[in-house]
């Protein structure tokens, strides 16, 4: 059998993989117009942000496929059998699969031809080169893939509009509670967002809304929909829908019997599919059906969880209901919403905006009885709510994208041996398209009774703390060598930080040099704190919360200078925020020229040592407070961890300094000190724990040097002291570090002194390097100085007292 496939996207790659994973033995030929293999388009946005072609490419296909690159068919004979391309190429085909997919709807308005669509890798590249010479650009579409063509204009330095003629934002996926929300969440980050209005004319360097609002704009970028590319099916006299569309059966067979249509292009069942997981599902049947089976095209899951803009967007099922049960929190930007049947018994879908933590495990839900109150369910997967992969019933689609049950992955589990998420992944396909289902297959595995790797991720097999041993004892001093030797593939979000992290505790070295830039958090990659509308914080460094008067101007002068907002943070430093990324060297440069030095506010480091005024000016202080926290800070600062850390020195038991909310914190006596570890003021806020009493000065500060280096060697990634300390046990902690059971104390000692011995100041050596001065520009086209013609906008000044209205719907 001769299978000829036009069209070389993600659904065609479906169709080719499942082909071949079903044991076909012909010949399969892929016709791609497009000069390059078969990419993730769901990723497409992280092409402007850093991935390469070669990390969105999916792999060549495998056994009988051939794929002829840049051939685009232009005629299909359908006597003949055979399809020809623009270079008069005739390929004869036994089978005919259409997965030619869609193209971007542009509105027929004046200057259309001036602007963009985001479909394509071309596309993005033509987008980037436009953005070099503009300041500002508009997006026309709301939707989905619209919101991700601003935040890449956004990311392009771009001052950016969202123009969307519904009503409000993403109309398809959230109703008008969620669209509000979501508004707030964009308008936050510094884009215009104009809803209820479509576009009227594109003029150069401006665009024209419906509503008569001019707004400059150097590039515009089309998102307004898709429409099938049917043209082929058109020629050949297939059959097609009314608005467009190659008709299909369920079994994606078009008008002709020997042709199949799938993806974008097809029209099943009155509608065309343009998200991921029903064009695999049609990919799936096709294969099938030509092998001779029998499954059928059931309908599409329109399920969809996304961050857009670093918000968390989700909607499953059907988005209404006769009741429905509602959350609202404006304050954090957080809405969900589920949709129940009239007995209140059924879930029918839900909307999450903000926080998408229900969402994989309430999907497999949907269209079953409820398995707690729904004011329950609304939190599902964050601890409290009374659901889990043991709920699910065995025919649950847990992965929509893939069409995997949880029965099928139960069987997996059991006839594989499986143990962690990544294996599931593999041999289930569950989890390896969105992603959105990971949560529920760790889920699903705890309640099968099977421990969980420790694995850091599907790159790396070992946990963190024995990876930081292998870096350690191996010599290991980039990335690219640790995952070469004792990984595998490129990495990820997870682990690149996490070593990274790794690297620079054993290594020390400036976290922007060379490689390492590259694995850097977003806070770490400029050095400073990204705050929710898109600028960035300053907090230099203030040992002890101890400033000289002519230290306070200088922070007092830069903050006028700059336009910048004060705030004296509970930690005693005093936070700077405002700043573009163009202004932090500058600002950094007379801090630095002041005696400053970088807080490490943006890092996982140690971020401050707060403290009393101790015994040199209160009358009930018993130790020099002060003293012991500046010296405390300077030893420790620069110090890369798994988690941020904080500490805190009080003077006498009164414990001014709360002391004991702290990852290490310190309190005096009348003999010396009291240390204690594993505090935390955050989510979960623990009281730390007596590790020893009555410490002299130096007996202190060795205490806790080997508690941080012990912590930075076998912790987890982004664990936290206090659940690190609840981990191994309090006991064990003070037999390893005080007694030293395990033999390592010397060598903790002579870590700490590395690190000691070896640390600069990061804000000083940026600016020292020309090379790492380069990444801080907010526009590309005028890297120093901005167009004088773009105002920027100050949200607020000061924080002025507001009276709080809170209502229960």
């Amino acid at each position: 059998m001769r299978i000829v496939v036009v069209g070389y996207g993600p659904t065609a790659h479906r169709l080719v993989e499942s082909l071949t994973g079903r044991g076909f033995t012909g010949t399969i030929t892929v016709l791609g117009e497009e000069p390059r293999h078969a990419y993730d388009r769901v990723a497409l946005t992280s092409y402007l942000t850093g991935a390469t072609l070669e990390d969105l490419t999916y792999p060549a296909p495998e056994g009988p496929a051939t794929v002829r690159l840049a051939e685009r068919v232009t005629e299909i004979d359908r006597d003949r059998r055979v399809v020809v391309t623009a270079g008069g190429h005739e390929e004869p085909y036994d089978v005919l699969v259409l997965a030619t997919g869609s193209a971007p709807f542009v509105p027929p308005v004046p200057g259309a031809e001036h602007a963009f669509v985001y479909r394509t890798i071309d596309d993005l590249n033509a987008i980037r080169d436009a953005a070099s010479g503009a300041s500002a650009g508009v997006v026309v579409g709301g939707g989905l893939l619209g919101l991700e063509a601003a935040d890449a204009l956004r990311g392009l330095g771009l001052a950016t509009h969202v123009v969307e003629m519904a009503p409000w934002l993403m109309p398809r996926q959230v109703d008008e509670g969620g669209g509000a929300v979501l508004r707030g969440h964009v308008e936050r980050l510094g884009l215009s967002v104009h809803t209820g209005t479509g576009l009227n004319r594109i003029e150069p360097d401006k665009v024209v809304l419906a509503d008569g609002t001019e707004i400059d704009a150097g590039v515009v970028v089309f998102s307004a929909g898709i429409r099938p590319r049917d043209e082929l099916a058109f020629q050949a006299g297939l059959e097609l829908g009314e608005r467009g569309g190659i008709v299909v059966d369920d079994a994606m067979r078009t008008s002709d019997p020997a042709i199949y249509a799938i993806g974008e292009c097809a029209l099943v069942g009155g509608m065309v599919y343009g998200l991921v997981a029903p064009c695999f599902s049609m990919a799936e049947v096709a294969a099938d059906r030509i092998l001779g089976g029998e499954a059928v095209f059931t309908g599409g899951d329109l399920s969809a969880k996304l961050k857009l803009l670093g918000v968390d967007v989700a909607s499953f099922g059907q988005l209404s209901g006769a009741l429905d049960v509602t959350y609202m929190d404006p304050v954090a930007g957080v809405y969900k919403k589920l949709f129940i049947s009239d007995d209140a018994r059924t879930l029918l879908g839900g909307i999450c905006v903000g926080d998408a933590g229900p969402y994989s495990l309430l999907r497999p839900m949907v269209g079953r009885e409820l398995s707690a109150s729904p004011s329950d369910l609304l939190f599902a997967g964050a601890g409290g709510a009374g659901l889990s992969g043991a709920d699910f019933p065995d025919d649950a689609q847990v992965c929509s994208c893939n069409n995997v049950t949880k029965g099928q992955i139960c069987t997996a589990i059991h006839e594989l041996g499986l143990t962690d998420v990544a294996g599931v992944k593999k041999c289930t396909r569950a989890g390896t398209s969105c992603g959105s289902c990971v949560p529920a297959l760790a889920s699903i595995l705890a309640a099968e009774g099977v421990a969980l790797s420790k694995a850091l991720c599907e790159h790396f097999e070992y946990s963190r703390p024995e990876l930081f041993d292998i870096v350690r004892v191996r010599g290991i001093t980039t990335f690219s060598q640790l995952i070469t030797e004792h990984g595998r593939g490129r990495g990820c979000d997870i682990c690149k930080p996490a070593v990274a992290s790794i690297l620079a505790s054993l290594n020390g070295g400036h976290v922007l040099e060379g490689e390492q830039a590259a694995l850097q958090d977003t806070n770490d990659h400029f050095l400073a704190n990204l705050q929710k509308n898109g600028t960035y914080s300053v907090v230099p460094r203030i040992p002890g919360g101890e400033i000289t008067p002519e230290k306070l101007i200088v922070i007092g002068e830069v903050a006028r200078d700059f336009g910048l907002y004060t705030k004296i943070t509970g930690g005693q430093r005093i936070d700077l925020l405002g700043a573009r990324v163009e202004q932090l060297p500058k600002i950094w440069k007379r801090l630095v020229d002041a005696g400053f030095e970088s807080g490490h506010a943006y890092g996982k480091a140690l971020r401050t040592v707060k403290s009393c005024v101790g015994s040199t000016w209160c009358r009930y202080g018993v130790q020099d407070s002060v003293g012991m926290a500046i010296a405390l800070e300077l030893r420790y600062r620069g110090l890369r961890s798994p988690h941020k850390l904080k500490s805190a020195v009080s003077g006498c038991a009164r414990e001014c300094a709360e002391a004991r909310s702290k990852d290490f914190g310190i309190i005096a006596t009348e003999n010396g000190w009291n240390l204690y570890v594993g505090g935390n003021g955050g989510f979960k806020p623990r009281h730390a724990d007596l590790l020893a009493s009555d410490l002299s000065d130096d007996e202190l500060v060795r205490t806790i040097d080997r508690f941080l280096m012990f912590y930075i060697r076998t912790a987890d990634r982004l664990q936290r002291t206090s659940a690190w300390v609840q981990a191994i046990g309090l006991d064990y902690l003070r037999d390893v570090i005080v007694g030293d059971s395990l033999g390592i104390c010397a060598d903790l000692d002579a870590a700490m002194e590395r690190h000691v011995g070896g640390y600069f100041d990061e804000w000083r050596a940026t600016l020292d390097d020309p090379d790492k001065l380069r990444r801080f520009v907010s526009f590309v086209n005028a890297p120093d100085t901005p167009d004088p013609s773009i105002v920027f906008e100050t949200e607020r000044d000061q924080i002025k007292p507001v009276l709080l209205e809170v209502t229960r719907a």
